[in-house]
């Protein structure tokens, strides 16, 4: 079973950026591909960025293109997002979710952690 701890979040003005990070416990998480979605007040939880289990494959929400990146450092078992020119909107609960399927972990993760808030002023 792999558990999932998000720290890293806060609150940042409007162009300013933040890193995220998910802390992972389990020894099957270097093998778990890993996702990051997000859930804005009255609105539905929503795929922001993902990587593979080995970091070869990412992939990227449309409103996260250009402004998001996505890292991972097995050996610590973490996953870092690295969100740059932040907007209002951005604002929300990040969440981290991981799964064995890269295909998969966009959309039916099978574990999530807490989340943690990010808020950006404008």
């Amino acid at each position: 079973q792999v558990q999932l701890v998000e720290s890293g979040g806060g609150l940042v003005q409007a162009g300013g950026s933040l890193r995220l990070s998910c802390a992972a416990s389990g020894r099957t998480f270097s093998s778990y591909a890993v996702a990051w979605f997000r859930q804005a007040p009255g609105k539905e939880r929503e795929f922001v960025v993902a990587i593979s289990w080995r970091g070869g494959s990412t992939s990227y929400a449309d409103s996260a293109k250009g402004r998001f990146t996505i890292s991972r450092d097995n050996a610590k078992n973490t996953v870092y997002p690295q969100m740059n020119s932040l907007k209002p909107e951005d604002t929300a609960v990040y969440y981290c979710a991981a799964g064995p399927s890269f295909a998969r972990v966009t959309t039916t993760p099978s574990n999530w952690g807490q989340g943690t808030q990010v808020t950006v002023s404008s």
